[in-house]
């Protein structure tokens, strides 16, 4: 008896949140969520827990000219929008999801930007110097020189490419949003490097063209976008003054890895002729050795060993 009394007051407790929340004032401007209950390719139709249901026309819902209601939105989404109208003339709300969005996209932007997000945006359309993207359904500029690492001469090839892209610019007051590809593209080139260097073995010897001299030493380039420094005092034996004294751009050197601390590449080409002269050292001293045996071996007592006396 005692869960039917809860069960009932439960119930009363619901339908009087659903009454009241029926009933709340609503007007012209204020921006309502509700969940689609309803759609086709004309009009999507949302549940708001009101006493009338809210419409927003095709029209209304995005800017994105490829935008269609049947491959874009489910039902059981909950969409945000403005009221247009108070009654559409067939008792419903008239609704704009574009007129929301103008005032809540911006703020995501923001959001976007600050966070660094990851978006995955489509190419619509070419304009001078770049190309163009729709972001939560504002227009976005994604300029030529950030579509990719390397230099872009012609857009075109890019309509209707997939790319993924970080918001780099939000300008509510201007209307104004700027994404770029590159500087995805860049992070992931940078991982890959990095990958590739933890897998260098200090002490390890290694061969690259010295791509440029620098007053405090010279940079190899070792093949497969990786770069070491050598540094002036790695160079030789001998104090120099400066890389260009015994080394040239485009020289051919080898070079043992010291270390790949924080990232970098630090070599040295002194390292291995300090190992010759170490092995020349050793060749040496074997040579000695190997001569005083000799002299021990023929003396007067070895030469004697093999004869007999009576």
């Amino acid at each position: 008896m005692a869960e039917e009394i809860l069960e009932k007051k439960e119930s009363m407790e619901d339908f009087k949140e659903e009454l009241e929340s029926s009933f709340r004032k609503l007007s012209e401007g204020d921006i309502v969520t509700g969940t689609v209950i309803a759609l086709n390719e004309e009009e999507v139709t949302l549940d708001l827990k009101y006493f009338a249901s809210g419409i927003i026309k095709a029209k209304d819902i995005s800017d994105d000219p490829d935008f269609h209601i049947m491959g874009s939105i489910q039902m059981g989404d909950v969409l945000e929008a403005t009221i247009v109208r108070m009654d559409d003339g067939e008792g419903n709300l008239l609704l704009s999801r574009k007129e929301a969005n103008e005032i809540l996209a911006w703020e995501k932007l923001n959001r976007y930007m600050e966070d660094n997000t990851t978006l995955n945006v489509r190419v619509k359309g070419i304009v001078p110097s770049g190309v163009i993207a729709y972001v939560e359904g504002i227009r976005g500029f994604i300029p030529a020189s950030h579509l990719s690492l390397n230099y872009v001469e012609d857009c075109n090839p890019w309509l209707g490419k997939d790319l993924d892209v970080r918001v780099i610019t939000v300008d509510e007051s201007a209307k104004k949003l700027v994404l770029s590809a590159k500087v995805i593209a860049r992070e992931k080139e940078e991982e890959e490097r990095n990958h590739r260097i933890s897998m260098l073995v200090p002490g390890s010897i290694v061969e690259g063209t010295v791509e440029s001299l620098m007053p405090y030493g010279a940079f190899v380039n070792l093949g497969n976008g990786l770069s070491g420094l050598v540094h002036i005092s790695q160079i030789c034996q001998k104090r120099i003054k400066k890389p260009g004294e015994v080394l040239s751009v485009g020289e051919k050197v080898k070079a043992k890895i010291l270390n790949t601390n924080d990232n970098k590449i630090s070599l040295s080409i002194r390292a291995l002729e300090d190992e010759m002269v170490d092995t020349k050292a050793d060749e040496v001293l074997n040579v000695q050795e190997y001569v005083s045996n000799e002299e021990a071996s023929t003396s007067l007592g070895s030469l004697l060993a093999g004869f007999k006396f009576d």
